[in-house]
């Protein structure tokens, strides 16, 4: 091998570690610095042989610490209400509320990233490569024995694009954001979840 094509591998070796570290550092900067905010998602969920996709849309907002808002508006309505003390899960169609002590329904899940969990403390990160103009970051929950095995994060930059989550049944769930507004004082009133008149609910 000529010096020059070691050079040369050295410095494209050189490279992709400086882009894969961009995701790791991307995240931990989200995590950090920015304490609140929103934006509009559309969900697909693909089967394991890739042939089949849903796709469902709304908007989401959380604000730190442990407080988030996921609202699905199509196909079908569903609210995901985290107050800072439980998680209520409302649907429109059953008009049936569920609910969960938040320690219990948060943990190491994706929603920890956005409203507030101790990433270090809860994830294992590991940089991965750049794809769909994205630097993605898989982040490994340290707890054993959850059914979350890992989820991937996405970003634009600094700016928070996607959220990719394989399941245990081979599925894969891509959330794409858009439309991100980022620390804005949060509405209260956006994260207190009122029962609706003669919905069922299910305390676990």
């Amino acid at each position: 091998m000529s010096w020059r094509a070691a050079c040369l591998g050295l410095l494209l070796a050189a490279a992709t570690v400086t882009a894969r570290a961009d995701g790791v550092d991307a995240l931990r900067a989200f995590v950090r610095d920015v304490q609140s905010g929103q934006a509009n998602f559309t969900q697909t969920v693909t089967s394991p042989d890739g042939a089949k996709k849903k796709t469902s849309s709304g908007n989401f907002e959380f604000a730190r610490p442990n407080r988030f808002r996921f609202v699905y508006t199509k196909p079908f309505e569903q609210a995901i209400v985290a107050d800072g003390q439980k998680v209520w899960i409302y649907d429109r169609d059953l008009n049936q509320v569920s609910s969960r002590k938040l320690a219990q329904a948060l943990g190491a899940t994706p929603a920890a990233l956005l409203a507030g969990g101790d990433l270090e403390k809860d994830f294992a990160l590991k940089a991965l490569p750049d794809r769909d103009g994205l630097a993605w970051v898989e982040a490994t929950p340290r707890a054993e024995g959850g059914t979350l095995q890992s989820v991937r994060v996405g970003f634009r930059g600094k700016e928070l694009a996607a959220i990719e989550i394989p399941d245990a049944f081979g599925q894969t769930s891509l959330l794409q954001f858009s439309q991100m507004v980022s620390n804005q004082p949060p509405v209260a009133e956006h994260f207190r979840f009122s029962v609706p008149p003669g919905a069922d609910v299910i305390e676990q």
